[in-house]
């Protein structure tokens, strides 16, 4: 059994979608899901399914209740599902090459600081991209710069609103991010 700590922001489309995945394969895990928005819709999947859930703010954050949390709970991979805040340096020393994020775009294009959901939909659609996708990488210092694990696309044409663009870029994070996280773990 594997140790999964999930950080979400949101509605939780991606937790719920890993947690799925591993349930339909039988794979047993533990899981504790760490949340910076008392009212992202992924706390309550989370209970219906009692998972632990830990809500927290930028306070606690920096007090070191989060990295408690972690601490007592160890996992064995920490994935960033829909979280918008920038994961803090000391996390990511603490557990090296153990924190992966999910990024709806191909990066190095429309990474960065504020280049999430559908801030890069539309800068993608505005650039008339033929194509956008996801990127699953380890999470360094910096916005959106760890090394890639995994890149895949999918084609777009000029007709495609943002909110089309983000739908099909989903399905490509659906498929593929849990996949990736067995693949890491196992």
């Amino acid at each position: 059994m594997k140790k999964i700590a999930l950080f979400a922001s949101g509605s939780g489309s991606n937790v719920e979608n890993i947690l799925n995945y591993f349930e339909q394969k039988s794979i047993t895990n533990q899981y504790l899901i760490l949340v910076n928005n008392q009212n992202a819709k992924v706390i309550e999947k989370a209970e219906k399914r009692n998972v632990p859930v830990l809500i927290f703010d930028r306070n606690m954050l920096n007090e070191g209740v989060v990295s408690q949390n972690l601490e007592q709970f160890q996992p064995d991979l920490i994935v960033l599902a829909g979280f918008l805040w920038k994961f803090p340096d000391d996390l990511v020393k603490k557990y090296p090459n153990k924190v992966i994020n999910i990024h709806p775009a191909l990066l190095p294009k429309y990474g960065g600081k504020g280049m999430y959901g559908h801030h890069v939909h539309e800068a993608v659609v505005a650039n008339k991209e033929k194509e956008s996708g996801i990127t699953i990488h380890y999470v360094n210092e910096n916005y959106d710069e760890g090394a890639t694990i995994f890149q895949t696309s999918t084609p777009i044409n000029e007709s495609m609103t943002p909110e089309e663009v983000g739908v099909a870029v989903l399905k490509l994070e659906h498929l593929h991010f849990p996949q990736v996280i067995e693949k890491l773990l196992f």
